[in-house]
């Protein structure tokens, strides 16, 4: 397994590991409880190295990102952030990212760990070759996977932008404060000049703090020692799952697949506005006319559980009234107790007549039927 530059401190914390995408990462240092409970009450530090970044640069930055994802890169004001998804040229998810805009042609691409790699390759074949069946044989753009040289830290709970500001050099910490959700900044920290983000996973408000492999020891202890008296704590990828899921977060591979498609995931982010033919844009389309996601197939939904029992991901939805009473409906994707909620709570795509709010079905948790019923997504709002 892969180590990130900061696995010796999180073995000297007491870090239990897993291997994720391939990385040897945290999966928690104590109680995997009181971790999701310190981000929703205060904050948590997290590691996230394992993540991709990919520079694209050159004067057809835009044209090549609005043509390689499925969002409009090119509105993008720089300081500025979007969520977006790569596609297959049969609208299926290839990955969901974050997408940075640097300058007028310069983008930061963060692709998820274990896509990282198909991603920098399918971004760097369209750079070089253009599209199959198009005019264009490759774009003016430069791409360059940085993954092995930065290291990512992220901040995450009520008490993330005290945190932040009271590690940056004094007369930035306004940059802290009046910086927007899916916007960044640089700062300064301990004299390393650092790509701050205000961004997140969680459903909290929070931080992500783009280094160098050789300055992340130096900040994780910062940080650390920061936000001692504001209640941070260390947390691994096992209460990160728990947040996200409360917060109606997909993750790929459970809620975002090849098999599915933007539509039928509920993610308003395909932009058939822009001009460019993007990759997937005519599968996308003749998807969107023939109401796929909309009247035709399955929608992800939230699954409320009225038991005690939660359901995990592949455990079959099954119809509990009418007609369909008995019948497999879905599947779920993701599931767990919540520990903020104090109910089960699940992800599932499910046929659409079964998708309105308050619709009752059953998980069959092997063999064994508990109640649930559709809600709507996110479980988990923080209060603003």
């Amino acid at each position: 397994m892969r180590e990130t530059a900061l696995t010796a401190a999180h073995a000297e914390l007491g870090a239990s590991f897993t291997d994720f995408g391939g990385w040897k990462m945290p999966l928690k240092y104590s109680s995997e409880l009181q971790e999701h409970h310190a981000v929703r009450t205060a904050a948590g530090l997290f590691d996230l190295s394992h993540m991709g970044e990919i520079r694209i640069i050159g004067p057809d930055a835009a044209t090549f990102l609005n043509t390689a994802l499925v969002g409009d890169l090119a509105a993008v004001a720089i300081g500025k952030a979007k969520y977006s998804l790569i596609c297959r040229e049969d609208g299926g998810i290839v990955d969901d990212l974050i997408v940075y805009r640097i300058d007028e042609n310069e983008y930061l691409v963060v692709p998820n760990a274990a896509n990282r790699e198909v991603v920098a390759a399918a971004l760097t074949q369209l750079a070089e070759n253009g599209r199959a069946g198009s005019s264009a044989t490759g774009y003016d753009v430069e791409v360059w996977d940085e993954s092995e040289a930065i290291s990512l830290i992220a901040v995450q709970g009520p008490a993330a932008a005290a945190i932040i500001g009271s590690v940056v050099r004094a007369n930035e910490t306004f940059l802290v404060e009046e910086l927007r959700y899916y916007a960044f900044t640089t700062v300064s920290i301990g004299g390393d000049e650092i790509l701050l983000a205000r961004t997140g996973y969680t459903g909290e408000d929070g931080f992500e703090l783009f280094l160098p492999h050789d300055k992340a020891g130096a900040l994780w202890l910062a940080l650390l020692e920061a936000g001692s008296d504001h209640g941070l704590i260390p947390c691994g990828l096992a209460c990160r799952d728990s947040l996200r899921l409360e917060a109606g977060m997909p993750l790929y591979g459970n809620e975002l697949t090849t098999d599915r498609i933007s539509f039928e995931a509920g993610l308003p982010v395909v932009s058939f506005s822009k001009k460019e033919d993007f990759v997937g844009r005519a599968a996308l389309e003749q998807a969107k006319a023939e109401g796929r996601g909309k009247t035709s197939g399955q929608r992800l939904v939230g699954l409320r559980g009225l038991g005690k029992r939660a359901g995990r991901s592949g455990y079959p939805v099954i119809a509990t009234e009418g007609e369909h009473a008995g019948v497999t409906i879905g599947a779920v994707t993701s599931g767990l107790p919540s520990p903020t909620l104090g109910y089960p709570i699940a992800m599932a795509y499910v046929d659409l007549a079964f998708i309105d709010p308050r619709t009752r079905v059953d998980i069959d948790l092997r063999g064994k039927p508990q109640p649930f019923e559709v809600v709507a997504l996110p479980f988990y709002t923080r209060e603003r």
